[in-house]
């Protein structure tokens, strides 16, 4: 990978702009550690816990398979078909993250785009799966009742500190820049847009309905915890940043997409096979931390709030 960047990277990154390829690695090998750090520490704090099963709460296996392969396919063509709609529009494609996500962009993200993005997703990864598979499953079956909500809250309360903390001394995010008014405007706003847009999709896609089928066809809990990551990396495929007008770009592309979302995506996936619960990683590392704390400024540029 080093070799095809050749001592710098081509991707559109204000935000980290200054790092060289070597420093991306190190950042990527370091989000590893806390991720298999914070997974050990979901494992103690859970211990006492009753075991759960989540294949259990999948349908037999030959039903199991039939709707995960669908659900993939469906899922695909949902990246598909924002491709296209986005580009028709002139605007960014479609996928979990709104342009400029993480990373930033100098690109021009309308505040229509960011609106169309966030009611797309919602529909197509929540709204649509939802509505089909609560017919035929119970809310527990589908991970969103938890079983202890006391233990649920103190997970949620230990993860979300954490995490904050290593996100604003290894990022120095950029809304303590932001004014009062701007907070008070720009926060509220970031934590719905992306609510709509990336958390919710995530959630009701991959947490509650793919990763117990995952377990029922695989009988391991690793092997469940690397397709959530997997899946959860693949619905970013279309992130801003990415170039796919080279092969060298498109190899990049891919392995910083990997190593971007791959190990949070299975974070969030521990979360929800250790908990049961897939609204867990809503709150403890996703919906407030990163993307209200990492992106509001970027929803405050994008709706010109001043």
């Amino acid at each position: 990978m080093l070799a095809v960047a050749k001592g710098t990277l081509p991707f559109d990154w204000p935000e980290a702009a200054s790092r060289t390829p070597v420093g991306q690695l190190v950042n990527a090998d370091l989000g590893l550690l806390e991720v298999l750090l914070l997974a050990a520490l979901v494992y103690w704090l859970t211990r006492r816990r009753p075991t759960l099963n989540l294949a259990d709460r999948a349908p037999e296996r030959t039903l199991a398979l039939r709707e995960t392969v669908i659900l993939l396919v469906y899922g695909a063509g949902g990246l598909i078909v924002g491709f296209v709609l986005a580009r028709t529009f002139g605007w960014h494609p479609f996928g979990l993250h709104l342009a400029g996500s993480l990373y930033g962009t100098h690109a021009h993200v309308s505040a229509t785009e960011a609106i169309v993005w966030a009611a797309y997703n919602l529909v197509v990864y929540a709204v649509l799966p939802l509505l089909y598979f609560r017919r035929r499953y119970s809310s527990e079956a589908l991970n969103l009742k938890s079983s202890n909500r006391r233990a649920d809250a103190v997970l949620i309360l230990v993860v979300l500190t954490i995490e904050a903390l290593v996100q604003i001394a290894a990022l120095d995010p950029a809304i303590f820049e932001l004014s009062g008014r701007q907070l008070a405007l720009g926060m509220p706003l970031t934590f719905v847009l992306y609510l709509a847009g990336a958390v919710l999709p995530a959630m009701i896609f991959i947490y509650a309905i793919l990763v117990p089928r995952f377990l029922r066809l695989t009988g391991s809990t690793a092997t469940t915890v690397i397709l959530g990551g997997l899946t959860y990396t693949a619905l970013h495929i279309w992130d801003a940043w990415t170039l796919f007008n080279t092969p060298g770009n498109a190899a990049l592309s891919l392995a910083f997409l990997v190593l971007t979302y791959f190990a949070p995506g299975m974070f969030k996936t521990v979360l929800t096979v250790r908990t049961g619960n897939a609204w867990v990683h809503v709150w403890a590392y996703h919906a407030l931390v990163p993307h209200t704390l990492v992106d509001t400024p970027n929803t405050v540029h994008i709706f010109r709030i001043t």
